[in-house]
């Protein structure tokens, strides 16, 4: 009995490249160029997709790459900055008034 790992496995933005300029040029099915690939054929559809997006054809409001990655960054630092202003809530204002923090 085979176990599936709950990893996803990662493709470089390259392969991923390559994989759907090979799906637009191939007269093969994409379930057919991912299989060849070795890839599912859901992960080569979202590849195309997202190329698409980021060729400006997609549909309206899908994000690009760059937008992606964009959103993940200040999602992160969001997250940074929630974190200090809840340890900054925590400090005693008087703490904050003389300067320094007691404890």
């Amino acid at each position: 009995m085979s176990k599936k790992s709950n990893t996803s496995k990662r493709y470089t933005a390259e392969f991923k490249q390559d994989a759907v300029a090979l799906a637009l040029s191939s007269d093969k099915t994409v379930t057919e160029v991912a299989r060849d690939l070795g890839v599912s054929p859901e992960g080569l559809r979202g590849w195309m997709k997202q190329a698409k997006a980021d060729r400006g054809e997609g549909p309206g409001g899908a994000l690009t790459s760059a937008e992606r990655e964009e959103l993940a960054q200040l999602r992160r630092k969001v997250r940074e900055l929630e974190k200090t202003v809840d340890i900054l809530g925590k400090v005693p204002m008087t703490a904050l008034c003389a300067g320094t923090v007691a404890g």
